[in-house]
C-alpha cells in the first residue's frame, strides 16, 4: 500500500465524530451516559448503515421480547461507524465484512472483533443502460467502491465478467492502478454511497447490496456478481463488531443469537437483500481466525 493511500484511508478513519452523530436517525444521541457500558444501562447502541431497512424495527421488538433495549444508530457511509464503534459512542456495529474490519484495524490501530457472523451478500454489477455484460462497448466506463475492500471485490468482479484484466490475476488488495492497460472498460473509483445514483453517467456501476434496494435498483439491472459459496469469499463474511474488552459480554452474545435465530428477522434480511443474502451463523472461532489471517495479509501488503 502507497504511502499515499493509507494517509487517505487514514484522513477518512479520521473523520470527526460530529460528522457520524449528524448522520444517526435515532432519537438518541451517541455519546449520552448510557452509550460504552456494555448494556449495563439497559440501552445497546447498534451503529448500521441503511437503519432504514424494516427489519431493523422487527429485531428491535424481537430484542425487547427478550428485555434487551435496542438502539439503532444509522450511518450514511462506511467510514463512521468503526470509529464511533472504538470511541465508545456505540456498543456495537453491524454493517461490515472481515477484510474491511481487517483494513480498519491495520491502518488505524485498532483491535476491533467479530463476535457473531450475519451474511455474505455478493456483491453486484449493475446496468440502467445495458442488458447484458456483453452489449457494454469498449471503451466505456464502470464506477466501482472507492473503499480498499470493497474496490478490489469489485475489480475481481469485472474481471470475471471480461471487462478488465488485472495484473498478476488480481487480489483482494487490487485498486484501479492494477487493471492492465488494453482492458475492454475504464474504472473510475467513487464513494460507496454514490455508485449507485452515478449510475446515469456510467455505462454500468458494481453497487454494495446496502444501496441496492434504497436507490431503487432491480434484479434486472443486474448484469453480473460473485459467488458466495466460493471458499475465498469466507473474509467477505458481514459481521457484529465490537470492542475486544467486549467480545464475551453475554448481551452483545444474545443480541448475535437473536438476529440470527429470530424468523422474521431472518426473513426481512433476505428481503432486504433481494433474496440474494446467503444467510450465516458462522463460529465466531473461525471468524476471529480470518481476521486476524487477513490482517497478517494486510500489514504484509503494506
Amino acid at each position: 500500500m502507497s504511502t499515499s493511500r493509507t494517509a487517505k484511508l487514514l484522513a477518512a478513519l479520521a473523520l470527526p465524530l460530529v460528522l457520524a452523530l449528524g448522520a444517526c436517525a435515532s432519537s438518541a444521541t451517541p455519546g449520552a451516559s448510557d452509550a460504552g457500558t456494555g448494556g449495563t444501562s439497559g440501552l445497546v447502541k447498534i451503529g448500521v448503515v441503511g437503519a432504514g431497512d424494516p427489519y431493523w424495527a422487527t429485531y428491535k421488538e424481537a430484542a425487547a421480547a427478550e428485555g434487551i433495549d435496542v438502539d439503532i444508530v444509522n450511518f450514511d457511509s462506511y467510514d463512521q461507524p468503526n470509529p464511533a464503534l472504538s470511541a465508545g459512542e456505540l456498543d456495537l456495529n453491524q454493517f461490515q465484512h472481515i477484510i474491511y474490519l481487517a483494513t480498519y484495524n491495520v491502518n488505524a490501530g485498532d483491535d476491533l472483533v467479530p463476535i457473531g457472523a450475519t451474511a455474505i451478500y455478493p456483491l453486484g454489477l449493475y446496468s440502467t443502460k445495458y442488458k447484458d455484460v456483453s452489449a457494454i462497448p469498449a471503451g466505456e466506463k464502470i464506477a466501482v467502491p472507492n473503499d480498499e475492500s470493497n474496490q478490489a471485490r469489485a475489480l475481481l468482479v469485472l474481471q470475471s465478467a471480461g471487462l478488465i484484466t488485472l495484473k498478476d490475476g488480481g487480489s483482494v488488495f487490487a485498486t484501479v492502478a492494477d487493471i492492465e492497460p488494453g482492458s475492454k472498460v475504464s474504472v473510475e473509483a467513487v464513494a460507496a454511497d454514490f455508485t449507485a445514483t452515478s449510475l446515469p453517467d456510467f455505462a454500468g456501476a458494481v453497487v454494495n447490496n446496502d444501496f441496492v434496494a434504497k436507490s431503487g435498483l432491480t434484479e434486472d439491472q443486474l448484469l453480473a456478481q460473485d459467488d458466495p459459496a466460493d471458499a475465498a469469499a469466507f473474509p467477505y463474511i458481514n459481521i457484529f463488531a465490537a470492542r475486544a474488552a467486549d467480545a464475551d459480554n453475554p448481551t452483545y452474545l444474545k443480541l448475535v443469537k437473536i438476529y440470527q435465530e429470530t424468523q422474521a428477522v431472518q426473513d426481512g434480511v433476505q428481503e432486504a437483500s433481494g433474496n440474494s443474502a446467503v444467510l450465516l451463523k458462522t463460529p465466531v472461532a473461525d471468524l476471529v481466525a480470518s481476521l486476524k489471517k487477513t490482517e497478517d495479509e494486510v500489514r504484509a501488503h503494506q
